[in-house]
């Protein structure tokens, strides 16, 4: 798996940092990247492309390479949250929690038993699981 930005801060944000360290998660190997990286001729082949920013998903990108199949599952930016550091490292941890429960689901998906355009509507269902959740 991967992660990257359209447009990748210059450091990595010091409560997302501590969000992931608090949670057991390494972050030795963990820098900004633009999804440039990803993109050109050099790049890792990709499966799955999936966007959490709603920016990013409504940004003219590239295509990318291989074609991958692609979700956008939007989060809240928790970088813009306000408040005291409690209510900042809130936000990053429901966050977090959003994209641990859709990628549970995307996980537990029957990929062999899908073909292309079930798998797309699986996609797109998770992307919107936790905003039904919510309002139902």
């Amino acid at each position: 798996a991967f992660s990257a930005g359209a447009l990748p801060g210059s450091a990595l944000n010091p409560v997302a940092v501590e969000t992931l360290e608090t949670l057991g998660h390494d972050v030795s190997g963990l820098r900004p990247k633009s999804v440039a990286a990803f993109q050109g001729p050099d790049a890792p082949p990709l499966d799955f492309v999936f966007t959490v920013c709603d920016h990013a998903a409504n940004a003219e990108l590239p295509p990318w390479p291989g074609q991958p199949m692609t979700g956008h599952w939007s989060v809240p930016d928790p970088a813009g949250a306000t408040g005291a550091d409690a209510d900042r490292r809130r936000a990053f941890l429901g966050a977090y929690r959003m994209l641990e429960r859709r990628i549970a689901a995307f996980a537990a998906l029957p990929f062999d038993a899908l073909d292309a355009v079930s798998l797309q509507q699986e996609i797109d269902r998770i992307g919107v699981m936790d905003a039904a959740e919510a309002a139902g």
